[in-house]
């Protein structure tokens, strides 16, 4: 088997051939159900289905390369028994990966978590995980610190 070394580019859309440009169109198209079958994005961005299948594995928008970032958050907490748990079982359900967990020793009845999360799989936009987490019984208050690679 051999290996091949992968190199990225980042290219202004207007600089990329036709087909492409298309590819990401149908993608698009199909990722937000405006087409059902690869045949009916096709057919509306006017492609062959073979130049959008030597594609459509090779071209990604720059946004959708963003999504996959590690973030950290803080997060204010009541200081009571199933807390933490909850908030670990919601970025389960949302698919996003908890990296590391650090906890302060609670004051007052109210403790301090820092988390370290990869949103490579998140299925909503992290304002909305955000908003998600806040919701929880026993969270104070959620704040973004960080995002990075």
């Amino acid at each position: 088997m051999v290996l091949r070394n992968e190199t990225y580019y980042l290219i202004r859309s207007d600089m990329l051939p036709e087909a492409i440009q298309k590819t990401v169109e149908a993608k698009a198209l199909l990722a937000s159900g405006e087409a059902q079958t690869v045949q009916e994005a096709v057919e509306r961005v006017e492609m062959s289905r073979s130049s959008f299948y030597k594609y459509k594995d090779g071209v990604y928008p720059f946004n959708a390369l963003m999504k996959e970032k590690i973030i950290t958050i803080s997060l204010t907490l009541e200081h009571r028994a199933g807390v933490l748990s909850g908030i670990l079982s919601y970025l389960a359900t949302q698919r996003g990966n908890v990296l590391t967990i650090n906890q302060t020793i609670p004051l007052q009845g109210i403790a301090g978590v820092t988390m370290s999360l990869d949103t490579a799989q998140l299925l909503t936009d992290i304002t909305t995980m955000l908003e998600g987490l806040k919701s929880l019984e026993g969270v104070k208050q959620t704040q973004l610190v960080s995002r990075g690679e």
